[in-house]
């Protein structure tokens, strides 16, 4: 396996304009990845809602959840 310096050290080898596609390659990929990702935990919440997991919840609880989540966070 190759180490992430030496992966630069080859594409710094390429042509610029082969760098430029080999960028748009990865950024492509990765956000398709994200992408899936997404796509997946939508469908899991979805069927987690519809199994009766998941509750819905007014805009003033959501906010105060987020707000709480948020503080903890801060405090780390």
């Amino acid at each position: 396996m190759i180490t992430l310096d030496q992966a630069i050290d080859m594409v710094m080898q390429l042509p610029e304009e082969q760098q430029e596609i080999l960028i748009d390659i990865f950024y492509h990929r990765h956000l398709e990845k994200r992408r899936r990702e997404i796509a997946g935990d939508a469908k899991k919440s979805i069927a987690d809602f519809h199994a009766g997991k998941l509750h819905p919840k007014s805009v003033p609880e959501i906010i105060s959840e987020l707000q709480m989540t948020s503080d903890d966070e801060t405090d780390r």
